[in-house]
C-alpha cells in the first residue's frame, strides 16, 4: 500500500522554523498500534492521519508515544496540504477530531483554526516544579492537560534549561512557560512534554488554547501576537472568542512522497 505523506512546517514563515508535522492521507484507519509505529517512525512531535468524512477529514494525532486529543501545528499543517495540494479552490476545510469539530479557513496570510478554548484554575505550585524549571514561578494554574506556570520576565522562559527527567514525573502531561512580551509580543512561551515522548515541542497550538484566555484576564484583552522561544521558534495570532480561541499562522511546506506499507 502506498500512502501519501506530507511534512510541513506549521506556524513557520520559511522552513526549518516553526513545528514540522506529517500528514498522511488514509481511506480508512488501521488500528492504534499501527499508527503508533508509524509515527514513531516518522519521528516528528505529531503526525496527523486524514480519513475522509461527507466533503471533509476526520483527523487523528499520534507523537511517537501516545495518540493526543488536540494538536494545532498538525492541524494547520493538515489545512495547508488539503488546500494547496489536494482541493487548491478550497477556502476552509473542517477537520472532525476527538475534540470536535475544528474549521480552518485560509487568509490572506495563512491559515485560521476555531478551537475549543482550555480554561485554568489556579494550584499552589506542585512539588518539584520548581525544581524541574530551576525557577520560581510567580504563579502557576492548570487543567487536566498541563501546568501553566508563569515566570518573572521573557528573558526566563528564553534561557531556561529544565530537567527533562523531572518534568515528566509531574501529574500532567506537559508544562506551558510563560511571560509577558518584552517586544513586538504580547506573551511568549515554551512547552515541554516528555511523558508524550516530546522533550520540547517547538510551537504548541493546543498549548495556546490555554494560554489565550490566560493572558486575556491578565492583560484585559483578546486579541494576542504570541512567540513561541523553543529553538526553532515560531509565531502564532491568538484570539479569544467565547469559549474557543483562534490560532493563526503560516505554514511551508518541506517534503512531499509516498511511504510503503
Amino acid at each position: 500500500m502506498r500512502i501519501p505523506i506530507f511534512q510541513v512546517d506549521a506556524f513557520a514563515r520559511d522552513v526549518f522554523t516553526g513545528n514540522p508535522a506529517a500528514v498522511m492521507l488514509l481511506d480508512h484507519y488501521a488500528d492504534d498500534e499501527r499508527l503508533r509505529a508509524i509515527a514513531a517512525e516518522n519521528n516528528l512531535a505529531e503526525t496527523a492521519f486524514l480519513v475522509p468524512e461527507r466533503g471533509d477529514f476526520h483527523i487523528r494525532w499520534f507523537t511517537p508515544e501516545v495518540e493526543v486529543p488536540l494538536c494545532g501545528h498538525a492541524t494547520l499543517a493538515s489545512a495547508a496540504v488539503v488546500m494547496e495540494r489536494l482541493a487548491p479552490a478550497r477556502k476552509e476545510v473542517v477537520f472532525h477530531s476527538a475534540s470536535g469539530p475544528l474549521p480552518v479557513k485560509r487568509t490572506a496570510e495563512g491559515y485560521v483554526m476555531n478551537f475549543p478554548a482550555r480554561l485554568s484554575q489556579a494550584v499552589a505550585t506542585p512539588v518539584g516544579l520548581a525544581e524541574a524549571l530551576g525557577v520560581e514561578p510567580v504563579e502557576v494554574v492548570a487543567n487536566e492537560f498541563n501546568y501553566l506556570a508563569l515566570l518573572p520576565h521573557a528573558d526566563d522562559v528564553r534561557a531556561l534549561a529544565p530537567d527533562i527527567g523531572k518534568i515528566a514525573a509531574l501529574a500532567r502531561g506537559g508544562v506551558i512557560v510563560t511571560a509577558a512580551g518584552d517586544g513586538e509580543y504580547d506573551f511568549v512561551s515554551r512547552y515541554f512534554a516528555p511523558a508524550k515522548g516530546i522533550p520540547e515541542d517547538p510551537v504548541t497550538g493546543s498549548a495556546h488554547c490555554a494560554l489565550a484566555p490566560y493572558w486575556a484576564k491578565r492583560l484585559n484583552k483578546s486579541s494576542f501576537r504570541a512567540y513561541q522561544a523553543s529553538r526553532r521558534g515560531g509565531e502564532i495570532l491568538c484570539r479569544l472568542v467565547g469559549d474557543r480561541v483562534e490560532l493563526e499562522g503560516r505554514c511551508a511546506f518541506y517534503m512531499e512522497g509516498h511511504v510503503d506499507l
